[in-house]
């Protein structure tokens, strides 16, 4: 016998640099030839191979009920031909091993920027309500082995998500 799910609702807000910040950073178009600063992606790729490649999902929708984090780097996500995306995060805590669930929320990204992750944060996406989206990741080429942690809302407390 299966126990209930509660599905719960999260309000996506439109992502900015600052309602962002304690997840990572936004980063959108800026000049060519203007030096480095803070509102270029701050990348922590040190400890392997970076690896950055296009992505195709499919039908994806805007629910979830498993949040992942990356320890060993910051990871970099954004969409192909402008098409907006769902994710919802969780501020790291790193001596933990599961997010701080009143600390979730949800964002949504807009198709002419992209995100990077902090190290440590959690991140469930990204998700969307077109049919197909290409994504570019960048992250290390071992990520998904060595350093891929997974919290099942299902089976911590019977819920799911749905951002709106």
């Amino acid at each position: 016998m299966s126990t209930p799910q509660t599905v719960q609702q999260l309000q996506a807000e439109w992502v900015t640099p600052e309602n962002f910040r304690r997840y990572g950073q936004v980063i959108s178009a800026s000049q060519d030839g203007k030096a480095y600063d803070a509102e270029d992606a701050n990348l922590n790729l040190q400890n392997g191979i970076p690896r950055f490649y296009i992505m195709r999902l499919q039908g994806r929708g805007r629910k979830f009920h498993q949040i992942t984090r990356h320890l060993q780097c910051t990871q970099c996500l954004g969409s192909l031909e402008g098409k907006d995306w769902f994710i919802a995060v969780c501020p790291p805590n790193n001596d933990v091993n599961q997010p701080a669930l009143e600390e979730l929320a949800a964002f949504r990204i807009p198709g002419n920027c992209f995100i990077k992750l902090h190290e440590g944060t959690w991140h469930a996406g990204p998700y969307f309500e077109h049919d197909a989206v290409d994504f570019y990741n960048l992250e290390l080429a071992d990520t998904n082995k060595v350093d891929h942690f997974t919290h099942n809302f299902f089976k911590s407390h019977q819920l799911e998500f749905e951002m709106v």
